[in-house]
């Protein structure tokens, strides 16, 4: 997927580029940036950087990665954070944006970056996860790179408080364990089951059968549609954009692509979730076209439970929603 938010060493992913949060001297350091020059060769690293030092805050320059599974490492220097009335927002938004086209420059595919200035430098995380992920949203809007935010663990996602009280109280409230909700589901089965029993010895059978063919019409008639026709008659009816709907997705422009010109496609339950935010689609629209594809939103699924927060409350912001996943340990949308 485009964007994606990772729990992972970022010395040891496999991508083009690997960002550097560097001082602006470009001398090794501790942290992220010590461990950066350690995996790549330090004294080889070093060489490389002295050419390139000084650098402004905001400013990016890049090196090869050596002995990193990186081709490059792209420098990049926070701001130091004072009380937010600096001009850190504007810097640390640079940061990203430059490092991202130096990426673009030298025709990197994949990059990933640390939480820069979240560390030492003491930018609030919340708000430098705000930044990092508007000004990485904001640059995939023209560009197709997979971008990666790598996290060493799933508390450096400061997601708002208030956000997560709502979610975890959606959960407490709708959320059923399998146990419950299988015996539940089989209850409501045989009660069904009966009352339809019971109707047919009442019931004359050409009526009965009358009535079981006109169901089964409706029924196949509804199925036909496959779904990828069925999406792309949503985003006509939306007024949408292919470009529009797949960045909104966090979908990769290839992926898209397979789905739109091949009809019987059928995507992973994450994509065809993500298209329906993308396409801001009620609860019921997004059953329709989960249906389509072969899937349910279920209670017994915390990462379904999540996903029906969102679309009920009328949320669709994915980056959002996948904040909120990553801090439950649940897959990310997208694809």
């Amino acid at each position: 997927m485009p964007f994606t938010i990772v729990r992972q060493d970022i010395t040891k992913i496999k991508v083009d580029a690997i960002v550097n949060a560097a001082n602006t001297t470009l001398q090794m350091g501790g942290g992220v940036c010590g461990a950066i020059f350690k995996a790549a060769g330090a004294s080889e690293l070093q060489v490389a950087c002295d050419k390139l030092t000084p650098i402004q805050t905001g400013e990016a320059v890049i090196t090869p990665g050596f002995r990193l599974l990186a081709k490059y490492v792209i420098h990049t220097a926070g701001p130091v954070y004072s009380d937010g009335k600096h001009c850190e927002e504007g810097l640390l938004r640079s940061c990203y944006t430059n490092s991202l086209k130096r990426a673009v420059e030298n025709s990197c595919e994949s990059i990933a970056f640390p939480l820069i200035s979240s560390g030492i430098y003491g930018y609030p995380k919340a708000e430098a996860l705000r930044v990092a992920t508007s000004a990485i949203q904001d640059f995939l809007a023209d560009h197709d790179i997979e971008v990666s935010l790598v996290m060493f663990d799933k508390a450096a996602v400061d997601v708002s408080m208030k956000l997560l009280g709502e979610v975890k109280a959606f959960i407490d409230e709708n959320y059923i364990d399998d146990y419950v909700d299988t015996r539940r589901h089989n209850q409501l089965l045989q009660v069904e089951m009966d009352a339809l029993q019971i109707a047919a010895v009442d019931a004359p059978k050409s009526i009965i059968f009358e009535e079981m063919k006109t169901g089964l019409e409706d029924l196949v008639g509804d199925l036909d549609e496959p779904f990828a026709q069925t999406l792309l008659r949503l985003i006509d009816s939306k007024g949408m954009t292919d470009v529009e709907v797949y960045k909104r997705a966090n979908l990769d422009r290839k992926l898209f692509s397979k789905i739109r010109n091949n009809k019987g496609y059928m995507p992973s339950k994450r994509t065809a979730i993500a298209l329906a935010v993308a396409l801001e689609l009620s609860l019921d629209e997004t059953d329709d076209l989960l249906e389509r594809a072969g899937y349910a939103l279920s209670r017994s699924q915390k990462f379904d439970v999540i996903i029906q927060y969102f679309i009920k409350s009328c949320k669709y912001d994915i980056f959002e929603i996948n904040e909120v996943l990553f801090s439950y340990d649940q897959p990310l949308l997208g694809g």
